[in-house]
């Protein structure tokens, strides 16, 4: 088996390289003068597993780049399976047509990483469940449920504790977080009146004295949570926190949260954050790499994954 990645995430690859105890394989990915990409393996991968890590967060489009060039150069190599391991997988929101004329662009780029040589993806929480079947090889979509799970039960633990789903549409993933912990959820109703921006109309559920975490997978302007926590605190409820699976944090997010009436927002490290994000005070990352690495681990010994779900 070998271990590559290219340069989105060095720290969560080398963190995964640590708890399979293998060292990343050496690769070489680079720009010319006029910005092309350009990638070579530095080992041999002749017939070996190769699963190479890269999200595809900002920028976006050089990330997903060198993941295509680098998978390009693993199949022209002889790999003999290649592993697209994906912990952010850019362009998920894209994943239907939400107005006349425009693109499933999540589709698109699961077409491009069948075509560029991935024989199998290995992603975490999919903002849609559904961009499975986008693709047309196996998909593995893991949860980071469970480790945000035991982060709030040793941080906040169990006693009057309320999850909140930020939208309807995550209420499952809030509904499977507290039925572990023993908690009852709430949902803020909201609504859109462009992109980017969002109103918090009314709160389902009595929040009126509970310590609320709000549960969501993809943080990006920052807007949806700092509403959501003005509103649950007018509500009544004591303290508001917030776990979120993948920190895109554009823009000024960062400095918002920090503005904001929330305890602290906890993310996961799927995606490398830049000085700004490290250096908020109310922003925690927690790291995947175990969970990753575990998973890597059984997809290499051809065992079930599925346990990694719960």
């Amino acid at each position: 088996m070998k271990l590559l990645t290219a340069n989105s995430n060095r720290s969560l690859a080398k963190g995964i390289a640590g708890v399979l105890d293998l060292p990343l394989t050496k690769t070489n990915v680079r720009r010319f003068a006029d910005n092309e990409i350009y990638a070579a393996i530095e080992e041999n991968v002749r017939g070996e597993d190769v699963f190479i890590i890269q999200s595809t967060s900002f920028p976006a489009n050089d990330h997903l780049m060198e993941l295509l060039i680098c998978m390009d150069a693993l199949r022209r190599a002889s790999a003999r399976r290649i592993t697209a391991v994906l912990p952010y997988f850019g362009y998920a929101r894209q994943d239907r047509k939400s107005e006349g004329r425009t693109p499933i662009s999540a589709k698109l780029v699961a077409n491009l990483i069948t075509t560029a040589g991935a024989d199998r993806v290995l992603t975490m929480d999919l903002h849609a469940g559904q961009i499975q079947g986008f693709f047309d090889i196996p998909v593995d979509n893991l949860f980071a449920g469970p480790v945000l799970r035991e982060d709030i039960r040793e941080n906040y633990g169990t006693k009057n504790l309320m999850l909140v789903s930020p939208d309807v549409g995550g209420v499952v993933r809030a509904r499977g977080i507290a039925k572990r912990l023993g908690a009852d959820i709430a949902i803020v109703d909201k609504r859109r009146p462009e992109p980017g921006k969002s109103e918090v109309m009314n709160i389902i559920g009595d929040v009126k004295g509970r310590k609320c975490i709000l549960i969501d997978d993809i943080v990006d302007s920052g807007g949806t949570l700092v509403n959501a926590a003005h509103a649950l605190l007018e509500q009544g409820a004591t303290e508001v926190a917030a776990y979120c699976s993948h920190g895109v944090l554009s823009g000024k997010a960062a400095e918002k949260i920090d503005k904001s009436e929330l305890k602290e927002l906890v993310i996961t490290n799927s995606i490398e954050q830049p000085a700004t994000v490290k250096q908020a005070k109310k922003i925690r990352e927690i790291s995947v790499a175990p969970l990753l690495g575990k998973a890597i681990r059984r997809i290499a010994n051809e065992e079930s994954v599925s346990m990694l779900f719960d």
